[in-house]
This record gives C-alpha cells, structure tokens and sequence, in this order.
C-alpha cells in the first residue's frame, strides 16, 4: 500500500452505545452485512461499511447516526468498539488537516448506495433479500411523530411511569405453560407529557446492573395502545410482553426485562425512555386500507392500529378503508389477545389465523395464509392508499415478503415495480428482530 492510500482519511461509521436500545433494526436492515452485535453493543465494520445510509432513517433513536473522520489504518476496529460505553471524541483537527496536506484522500462518502434485492451468501448462492423492499419513510398522511424526549442523550434521562394493569393475554395450555405467558401491560405518566403514536416504542430500563457490573440497557417494547391512551383521555399506554426463558436457538436464557415487567404489581414504578420511531406509523387519510402481518408480541403495534381505527369508526367521523390481519401463532393458546380478536365486527377487519404447532394438523405460517388470500392482496398491492406493517421475529420477514412477490407475479404485476413503489410511497414497514 502506498504512502496516500495508508493515510487516507474516512467518514467512519458508528452507533452511540449510550443511547442504542438494541433493538437489531440496523443490523437486520443492513444490506452488506457491516453490522454485527454482541451482548453488550452494536458496532459498524469499517472494512465493510459501503455508508450506503440505509439503516440511518430506520433506526428508532438516532444512535445509528454518528461518524469519525478516521485515518484509514487507524479505523476502530468491531472488537474495539465492542468494549465502548460511550464514542470516543474526535480526533485533534491539526491531525486530520496534516493527513490532508500530505495528500491523503478526504472525501467523506460515497454517493448512497440502494440495496440490492438480491444479495450473496457467504458460500456465493443468491438469496433474497427482504430489507430492500422495506421502507424508511412513513406513510405520507401519517401524524407526526415525537420522539427521544426522555434518553441518555435527552434534556431528562428517564421519566417514571406506574404500573396500573397486569393481565395475562394468552391462554395456559400444553404448550404455553406458565412461564411462557404474555402479559398486557399498562402504564401511566401522571404529568408527565409522554406523546405517542401508533408504531412506536418505548424503552424500558431494569433495574440493576448485568454480569460485568454496568447498568442493565433499555429494552425496546412496541406500544400496543393507540394514540390517546389504553384508557381514553388519560396519559397511558400499554405493552405487549412475553417471558423470556430462551434465546431464538432454543438455549436456555432469563430475560432481564421480559420477566421484570411481567412479574410487576398495580402500583409498581418502572423507569422509561423514548418514544421511539418515525416511521412505522399509520395512515390518517380516509379510506386507506391496512394489511398488518405479525406474530407473536409483534401483535402489539397492530392491536394499536386496530384499536385506534375502532374508536374513530364508532365516533362517526372517519371514513376507512379495509383492515386485515395474519396473525401467526404456534398454538391458539400461545396467540395474544385471542379472545378479544374473536368478538370483532367481521365488517370491520378481516382476520386471518395461522398456527404452526396444532396438535393432528398440518404446519401454517402466515406466508401460507398470504397466498390462500392471493387475490385480495393482489388488488391491494396495486392500490396507492393500502399500507402493509410487518412485525415479529426476524425468520418471517423474508417469507412473508417472498408471498408478496408471489401474489404479484401469479396477478400478472411485475415485482420490481410494485416493490419499489411500496418502498418509495412508505406503503411497506417491516419491524422485526
């Protein structure tokens, strides 16, 4: 390598740990894999990083936004970033301008690079790659959005809600025990101003600290209440949270935040942070139609977009469009809100189920509920005011978008087109992790 080239200066990329919530969109959105985790932070590869800027909109908090002029050779490397528990400062100017006067490279970035709809596997096959089609703006009529009002970063670093519901949602049964429950959660801010929209999320900060004797970091939770409240007119929201006792491989693992916030009473103080999230939000504009994908506790921004849909139905003054929800499960007993789904006006959402652990039946995920319901979902792909939310564990993301792009094809609509114009026009949220 030569004299210029070792001393070219770079835009480094980095998260703020100080104020990341470990939600895993970036990750989980980043096209050329530069982004990578451990249990403490998330840290950017240098080496890697194309700054194609597509996990910048994304991300709930803002952390994901920060940058280091940075020679070249002297870039942080992942295991360094990995220990951080703040962003180290910027380097002296005096030492980036005598790297540019021996003529080093400046340039702070390249153009932005789109993701590509297609990407390859460490072994060279092509795969699909779904987060290309997700969008990072929010649909045009939405509301607008407040958020990061109380953070690490924030004037005030946490506001103090109280604990006034704790409900079971989901039924016991054989294979939802009791330590598998998911609970409704509600919470209330007094005076505290605590504005929030559907699609967003709070932060939850346990008490305590973890193994090597830090603080414990938020938790991220999407808000399962609509805009004015889980009780109309009061300064409250609701949750929607399982416990957790393993990680996605099946090992065995306690959920710090999970199994707090289950086990609290009435009357019980928990510390939040945020709101979070600018751009998985619903329309507001009359007669636009919502297609809500979900399993699990990812229910919950859909319970809220349902919920909010109803009030404004039953007060007169909204036209709406159509709702319609897949909702995936591996048993009735381990789906949320179950019962309550049941007493719904069939004129007001179409719900669909898919379970995946029925005892004598055949495995259903919500992709093959999608393309039993081809033909509605074929029309509402091609109409401007239909919006489409997905939000759960990471594994259903590519299915449920692959059915998107087979209902279009089998309609005779070209997938590249209906794909982009869902991602430009904010018509398609994927929130999974």
């Amino acid at each position: 390598m030569n004299a210029i080239a070792e001393a070219a200066v770079i835009k480094q990329h980095l998260i703020d740990p100080e104020i990341c919530i470990r939600c895993n969109t970036c990750e989980a959105i980043c096209p050329v894999q530069a982004i990578t985790h451990d249990s403490v932070n998330y840290v950017v590869d240098a080496s890697k990083c194309n700054l194609c800027m597509d996990c910048i909109s994304p991300c709930p908090t803002g952390s994901i936004d920060n940058w280091r002029m940075m020679p070249r050779v002297r870039a942080y490397t992942t295991e360094e970033q990995l220990k951080w528990d703040e962003l180290p400062a910027e380097l002296p100017p005096e030492e980036l301008e005598g790297l540019a006067e021996a003529g080093a490279d400046v340039s702070t970035a390249p153009a932005p690079v789109a993701p590509p709809a297609v990407v390859k596997e460490p072994g060279g096959e092509e795969a699909f790659n779904s987060a290309a089609f997700g969008a990072t703006l929010p649909p045009w009529s939405a509301a607008h959005a407040y958020s990061n009002l109380y953070g690490p970063k924030a004037a005030q670093k946490t506001v103090t809600a109280t604990v006034v519901g704790n409900v079971r949602v989901t039924e016991v049964g054989k294979t939802a025990g009791s330590d598998y429950d998911t609970h409704h959660i509600v919470l209330d801010f007094g005076a505290m101003p605590f504005p929030v929209l559907e699609g967003q999320s709070i932060g939850v900060v346990p008490p305590g600290v973890d193994d090597i004797g830090r603080k414990h970091h938020a938790r991220q939770y999407s808000i399962a209440s609509p805009r004015n409240g889980e009780r109309p007119g009061y300064n409250n929201l609701s949750l929607t949270i399982k416990r957790v006792l393993q990680d996605h491989d099946g090992d065995p693992v306690r959920g710090v935040a999970s199994n707090y916030m289950c086990d609290l009473k009435v009357g019980d103080k928990v510390e939040v942070i945020g709101p979070f999230g600018t751009s998985f939000l619903m329309p507001n504009h009359p007669r636009s139609s919502i297609v809500m994908i979900c399993t699990g506790t990812g229910s919950a921004p859909m319970r809220a977009m349902t919920e909010w849909r109803r009030r404004l139905r039953a007060s007169g003054k909204f036209e709406g469009g159509k709702l319609m929800l897949f909702f995936g499960a591996r048993t009735q007993e381990e789906l949320p809100y179950f019962g309550p789904l049941q007493s719904l006006p069939k004129d007001f959402i179409d719900i669909n189920f898919a379970f995946s652990r029925t005892p004598g039946q055949p495995k259903r995920y919500v992709q093959d509920v999608m393309r039993e319901r081809a033909a509605d979902l074929a029309a509402m792909l091609q109409d401007a005011n239909t919006y489409f939310y997905v939000c759960g564990l990471k594994s259903m993301e590519e299915g449920v978008v692959l059915a998107l792009r087979d209902v279009a094809q089998g309609a005779g609509l070209n997938w590249d087109t209906i794909g982009a114009a869902l991602k430009r026009e904010g018509r398609l949220h994927l929130e999974t992790y």
